[in-house]
């Protein structure tokens, strides 16, 4: 079955870095489009960044451009997620998922990982 496995999450003070990684499994990941979401307690889950089967097109929420990358590696069937100059309203669990193509409705996407917590102190 399919399988998605966030990990890299943790506790950080604002200004600081983390990078977030997803490994796939049990699906052709070179096929999927790759999304970071996430969702703080009480609100609606929001795209942070997605990333083309390619790699060659990338998007970024206007809440975290200038400070977060995404990236994938096809051979590693992963995706990552550099988050630099973390602030406390980045606090949120952090979910990547795949879809067929870029998009930034949570429901277009297929599958999703089980999420990953990050907490922005400051």
């Amino acid at each position: 079955q399919v399988q998605l496995v966030e990990s890299g999450g943790g506790l950080v003070q604002a200004g600081g870095s983390l990078r977030l990684s997803c490994t796939a499994s049990g699906l052709t990941f070179s096929s999927y489009a790759m999304g970071w979401f996430r969702q703080a307690s009480g609100k609606e889950r929001d795209i942070v960044s997605g990333i083309t089967r390619s790699g060659a097109n990338t998007y970024y929420a206007d809440s975290v451009k200038g400070r977060f990358t995404i990236s994938r590696d096809n051979a590693k069937n992963t995706v990552y997620l550099q988050m630099n100059s973390l602030k406390p309203e980045d606090t949120a669990v952090y979910y990547c998922a795949a879809g067929s193509r870029l998009q930034s409705n949570y429901q277009a996407y297929d599958y999703w990982g089980q999420g990953t917590q990050v907490t922005v102190s400051s």
